[in-house]
């Protein structure tokens, strides 16, 4: 699946932000992440979105984490990057460093 699955900017940092947290991969973790690294606002709708797309393309699974009182009785669901994710993400940054290759951008003039 790897190879033919095209993966978008915000795709490929949400996975990078999964193989970085690890087992602490959930939702509002994945977008302090995400606005630390990026400086960009990210809305936790944009996040989940993109992790249920992920899923559906078989790159990511989740699980349910333990139910906490502080959060209402509710479970946090943790994600995790598969193995067809890692050669998605592997191939994206493949055809990105190609895309790169020998290009040096100077500014517009004019």
């Amino acid at each position: 699946m790897g190879s033919d699955v095209w993966l978008g900017e915000f795709e490929q940092l949400v996975l990078w932000t999964l193989v970085r947290l690890r087992q602490n991969a959930y939702g509002m973790a994945i977008r302090r992440n995400l606005e630390e690294r990026t400086k960009r606002s990210v809305s936790i709708g944009a996040v989940y979105a993109t992790l249920d797309r992920l899923e559906d393309k078989g790159l990511v699974t989740s699980r349910p984490g333990e139910a906490t009182a502080e959060r209402g009785g509710r479970a946090r669901r943790y994600f995790r990057i598969e193995a067809a994710g890692v050669k998605a993400l592997n191939d994206s940054r493949r055809v990105l460093e190609k895309a790169w290759h020998g290009l040096r951008p100077a500014p517009a003039r004019g």
